[in-house]
């Protein structure tokens, strides 16, 4: 039996959810690019440079940058926005008090490409409708 949320966490829920949809939607851009980047290092042997001798962006040849290495910091940003998405994806399953495996499957949408966008969506869904039910419970409570 699914547990609901504690009632005095009900108001911090929106804060969390909101948190939790922003850094789905960054963390899944910058994982996007991240692709991008190990395919344009690995498969094609170029990297993003960025105010080098090529101009203001070039790709440039593996292991030659001399400026800006934008594909490390493509890297890194999507390092420290992935934390920021588990501590969401923690913050929101632990006051919704869903099941373990409901935050390891939001936790993958970090490193599986397009995973976040498709489960972003559900997981507002799932909680809006929570919180309505809750509503409604407490409406029903309240006229009895």
């Amino acid at each position: 039996m699914p547990l609901d949320p504690k009632p005095a966490d009900i108001s911090r829920i929106p804060g969390a959810l909101r948190l939790y949809q922003v850094s789905s939607i960054i963390t899944g851009v910058f994982l996007l690019l991240l692709c991008a980047e190990v395919y344009a290092k690995f498969v094609l042997g170029y990297e993003l440079e960025m105010n080098g001798s090529e101009g203001f962006l070039a790709l440039v040849p593996r292991d030659t940058v001399a400026a800006i290495n934008l594909s490390t910091i493509i890297l890194i940003v999507h390092g420290w926005f992935y934390v920021l998405y588990l501590f969401a994806d923690f913050r929101l399953w632990s006051l919704m008090r869903w099941p373990f495996p409901l935050f390891v499957l939001i936790a993958l949408g970090g490193v599986i490409p397009t995973l976040s966008f498709f489960l972003e969506g559900p997981m507002t869904r799932r909680v809006k409708r929570s919180l309505a039910q809750l509503e409604a419970k407490k409406t029903a409570e309240v006229c009895s």
